[in-house]
Protein backbone atom coordinates (compact mmCIF):
# COMPACT_ATOMS: atom_id res chain seq x y z
CA UNK A 1 0.00 0.00 0.00
CA UNK A 2 1.26 3.44 -0.95
CA UNK A 3 0.69 5.25 2.35
CA UNK A 4 2.25 8.48 1.09
CA UNK A 5 -0.37 8.76 -1.63
CA UNK A 6 -3.14 8.17 0.93
CA UNK A 7 -1.75 10.79 3.31
CA UNK A 8 -1.12 13.44 0.67
CA UNK A 9 -3.79 13.12 -2.06
CA UNK A 10 -3.27 16.73 -3.15
CA UNK A 11 0.43 16.15 -3.70
CA UNK A 12 -0.31 12.95 -5.62
CA UNK A 13 -2.85 14.64 -7.87
CA UNK A 14 -0.48 17.55 -8.48
CA UNK A 15 2.34 15.23 -9.37
CA UNK A 16 0.15 13.31 -11.80
CA UNK A 17 -1.32 16.47 -13.33
CA UNK A 18 -4.85 15.51 -12.34
CA UNK A 19 -6.44 18.96 -12.51
CA UNK A 20 -9.97 17.88 -11.58
CA UNK A 21 -8.76 16.14 -8.42
CA UNK A 22 -6.56 19.09 -7.44
CA UNK A 23 -9.50 21.44 -7.89
CA UNK A 24 -11.83 19.20 -5.88
CA UNK A 25 -9.30 19.14 -3.04
CA UNK A 26 -8.79 22.91 -3.08
CA UNK A 27 -12.33 24.15 -3.73
CA UNK A 28 -15.46 23.14 -1.81
CA UNK A 29 -19.07 22.88 -3.02
CA UNK A 30 -19.59 26.62 -2.47
CA UNK A 31 -16.65 27.42 -4.71
CA UNK A 32 -14.55 28.55 -1.76
CA UNK A 33 -10.81 28.04 -1.60
CA UNK A 34 -8.79 27.79 1.63
CA UNK A 35 -8.01 31.52 1.47
CA UNK A 36 -11.73 32.30 1.69
CA UNK A 37 -12.20 30.11 4.78
CA UNK A 38 -9.05 31.33 6.48
CA UNK A 39 -10.16 34.91 5.92
CA UNK A 40 -13.71 34.34 7.15
CA UNK A 41 -12.27 32.71 10.30
CA UNK A 42 -10.00 35.75 10.73
CA UNK A 43 -7.02 33.39 10.93
CA UNK A 44 -4.15 35.71 10.13
CA UNK A 45 -1.41 33.09 10.31
CA UNK A 46 -3.09 30.83 7.76
CA UNK A 47 -3.92 33.76 5.48
CA UNK A 48 -0.29 34.85 5.61
CA UNK A 49 0.89 31.31 4.81
CA UNK A 50 -1.43 31.09 1.80
CA UNK A 51 -0.70 34.64 0.65
CA UNK A 52 3.02 33.94 0.56
CA UNK A 53 2.63 31.01 -1.81
CA UNK A 54 3.88 31.51 -5.36
CA UNK A 55 1.04 32.39 -7.72
CA UNK A 56 -1.28 33.55 -4.95
CA UNK A 57 -4.34 35.33 -6.36
CA UNK A 58 -5.67 37.90 -3.85
CA UNK A 59 -8.76 38.46 -5.98
CA UNK A 60 -9.93 34.87 -6.38
CA UNK A 61 -13.71 34.69 -6.11
CA UNK A 62 -15.85 32.06 -4.46
CA UNK A 63 -19.07 30.74 -5.97
CA UNK A 64 -20.94 33.87 -4.90
CA UNK A 65 -18.37 36.28 -6.29
CA UNK A 66 -16.79 37.14 -2.94
CA UNK A 67 -13.08 37.88 -2.82
CA UNK A 68 -10.93 37.50 0.31
CA UNK A 69 -10.84 41.29 0.62
CA UNK A 70 -14.63 41.48 0.61
CA UNK A 71 -14.85 38.74 3.22
CA UNK A 72 -12.26 40.43 5.43
CA UNK A 73 -14.16 43.69 5.16
CA UNK A 74 -17.31 41.99 6.43
CA UNK A 75 -15.90 40.67 9.70
CA UNK A 76 -14.81 42.59 12.83
CA UNK A 77 -11.20 43.11 13.88
CA UNK A 78 -9.79 42.01 10.53
CA UNK A 79 -7.51 44.99 9.90
CA UNK A 80 -4.34 42.86 9.86
CA UNK A 81 -5.74 40.56 7.19
CA UNK A 82 -7.04 43.52 5.20
CA UNK A 83 -3.63 45.16 5.33
CA UNK A 84 -1.94 41.92 4.25
CA UNK A 85 -4.29 41.46 1.29
CA UNK A 86 -3.73 45.06 0.26
CA UNK A 87 0.03 44.46 0.42
CA UNK A 88 -0.56 41.55 -1.97
CA UNK A 89 -2.23 44.00 -4.40
CA UNK A 90 -5.83 42.94 -3.80
CA UNK A 91 -8.18 44.93 -6.01
CA UNK A 92 -9.65 47.74 -3.90
CA UNK A 93 -11.93 48.89 -6.70
CA UNK A 94 -14.30 45.95 -6.86
CA UNK A 95 -17.44 45.89 -4.72
CA UNK A 96 -15.60 46.15 -1.42
CA UNK A 97 -16.03 49.87 -0.72
CA UNK A 98 -19.72 49.64 -1.63
CA UNK A 99 -20.10 46.79 0.83
CA UNK A 100 -18.16 48.58 3.56
CA UNK A 101 -20.26 51.72 3.07
CA UNK A 102 -23.48 49.74 3.40
CA UNK A 103 -22.21 48.23 6.66
CA UNK A 104 -21.18 51.64 8.07
CA UNK A 105 -17.69 50.26 8.72
CA UNK A 106 -15.81 53.53 8.94
CA UNK A 107 -12.46 52.09 10.05
CA UNK A 108 -12.27 49.70 7.11
CA UNK A 109 -13.37 52.43 4.71
CA UNK A 110 -10.51 54.61 5.97
CA UNK A 111 -8.10 51.71 5.47
CA UNK A 112 -9.26 51.16 1.88
CA UNK A 113 -9.24 54.86 1.05
CA UNK A 114 -5.77 55.19 2.54
CA UNK A 115 -4.32 52.25 0.60
CA UNK A 116 -1.72 52.74 -2.13
CA UNK A 117 -3.30 53.05 -4.59
CA UNK A 118 -6.45 54.09 -2.72
CA UNK A 119 -9.91 52.72 -3.34
CA UNK A 120 -11.87 54.96 -5.68
CA UNK A 121 -15.14 56.53 -4.58
CA UNK A 122 -16.09 56.87 -8.25
CA UNK A 123 -16.71 53.22 -9.15
CA UNK A 124 -20.26 52.18 -10.04
CA UNK A 125 -21.80 48.81 -9.25
CA UNK A 126 -24.22 46.99 -11.54
CA UNK A 127 -27.09 49.15 -10.24
CA UNK A 128 -25.18 52.23 -11.28
CA UNK A 129 -24.54 53.17 -7.68
CA UNK A 130 -21.45 54.67 -6.10
CA UNK A 131 -20.47 53.88 -2.50
CA UNK A 132 -22.11 57.14 -1.43
CA UNK A 133 -25.49 55.82 -2.57
CA UNK A 134 -25.06 52.92 -0.15
CA UNK A 135 -23.91 55.16 2.69
CA UNK A 136 -26.89 57.45 2.20
CA UNK A 137 -29.34 54.56 2.03
CA UNK A 138 -28.21 53.21 5.41
CA UNK A 139 -28.09 56.65 6.97
CA UNK A 140 -24.40 56.98 7.83
CA UNK A 141 -23.48 60.65 8.02
CA UNK A 142 -19.83 59.89 8.96
CA UNK A 143 -19.47 57.57 5.95
CA UNK A 144 -21.07 60.11 3.62
CA UNK A 145 -18.70 62.81 4.85
CA UNK A 146 -15.67 60.52 4.52
CA UNK A 147 -16.58 59.59 0.94
CA UNK A 148 -17.13 63.21 -0.01
CA UNK A 149 -13.74 64.14 1.43
CA UNK A 150 -12.33 61.34 -0.72
CA UNK A 151 -13.63 62.91 -3.95
CA UNK A 152 -16.96 61.11 -4.19
CA UNK A 153 -19.44 62.79 -6.51
CA UNK A 154 -22.29 64.40 -4.59
CA UNK A 155 -25.19 64.14 -7.05
CA UNK A 156 -24.68 61.01 -9.15
CA UNK A 157 -27.78 59.17 -10.30
CA UNK A 158 -28.12 55.40 -10.36
CA UNK A 159 -29.97 53.44 -13.05
CA UNK A 160 -33.32 54.49 -11.55
CA UNK A 161 -32.30 58.14 -11.44
CA UNK A 162 -31.86 58.18 -7.67
CA UNK A 163 -29.20 60.44 -6.17
CA UNK A 164 -27.76 59.78 -2.69
CA UNK A 165 -30.25 62.39 -1.45
CA UNK A 166 -33.14 60.38 -2.90
CA UNK A 167 -31.94 57.26 -1.10
CA UNK A 168 -31.46 59.04 2.22
CA UNK A 169 -34.94 60.58 2.12
CA UNK A 170 -36.65 57.41 0.90
CA UNK A 171 -35.19 55.40 3.77
CA UNK A 172 -36.22 58.02 6.31
CA UNK A 173 -32.71 59.16 7.23
CA UNK A 174 -33.44 62.83 7.73
CA UNK A 175 -30.07 63.60 9.34
CA UNK A 176 -28.23 62.15 6.36
CA UNK A 177 -30.45 64.07 3.95
CA UNK A 178 -29.71 67.31 5.77
CA UNK A 179 -25.98 66.52 5.77
CA UNK A 180 -26.09 66.02 2.00
CA UNK A 181 -28.03 69.25 1.52
CA UNK A 182 -25.50 71.07 3.68
CA UNK A 183 -22.77 69.87 1.29
CA UNK A 184 -24.72 71.24 -1.66
CA UNK A 185 -26.80 68.25 -2.82
CA UNK A 186 -29.08 69.21 -5.70
CA UNK A 187 -32.65 68.76 -4.44
CA UNK A 188 -34.15 69.64 -7.84
CA UNK A 189 -32.98 66.42 -9.53
CA UNK A 190 -35.85 64.05 -10.38
CA UNK A 191 -35.81 60.28 -10.73
CA UNK A 192 -36.62 58.42 -13.91
CA UNK A 193 -40.23 58.54 -12.72
CA UNK A 194 -40.06 62.32 -12.27
CA UNK A 195 -39.92 62.27 -8.45
CA UNK A 196 -38.05 64.78 -6.31
CA UNK A 197 -36.05 63.49 -3.36
CA UNK A 198 -38.21 65.27 -0.77
CA UNK A 199 -41.34 63.66 -2.20
CA UNK A 200 -39.95 60.24 -1.23
CA UNK A 201 -40.16 60.97 2.50
CA UNK A 202 -41.93 58.00 4.13
CA UNK A 203 -44.00 60.19 6.45
CA UNK A 204 -44.76 63.78 7.44
CA UNK A 205 -42.34 63.72 10.38
CA UNK A 206 -39.34 62.87 8.21
CA UNK A 207 -40.33 65.51 5.67
CA UNK A 208 -40.73 68.11 8.44
CA UNK A 209 -37.34 67.17 9.94
CA UNK A 210 -35.61 67.67 6.59
CA UNK A 211 -37.38 70.95 5.87
CA UNK A 212 -36.47 72.33 9.28
CA UNK A 213 -32.89 71.10 9.01
CA UNK A 214 -32.51 72.67 5.58
CA UNK A 215 -33.95 75.93 6.87
CA UNK A 216 -31.38 76.02 9.67
CA UNK A 217 -28.68 75.69 7.02
CA UNK A 218 -30.18 78.52 5.00
CA UNK A 219 -31.47 76.21 2.25
CA UNK A 220 -34.87 76.92 0.75
CA UNK A 221 -36.25 73.63 -0.57
CA UNK A 222 -39.23 75.35 -2.12
CA UNK A 223 -37.07 77.03 -4.76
Amino acid sequence: MDTDNEKFPLHKAAREGNVSVVESLLKDDDGRYPIHWATSANNYDVVMLLANQRGFDPDVQDGSGWTPLMIAASIPDSERILSLLLQKDADVNGKTLHFVASKKNLDVAKLLLGAKPPASTRVRDRRGQYPIHRAAAVGSVPMVNLLLKSKSPLNPTDIEGYTPLHHAVAEGHGDTAVALLKEGADFTIKTGEDILALDLAPDKEVRKFILQGAEREGIDLSS
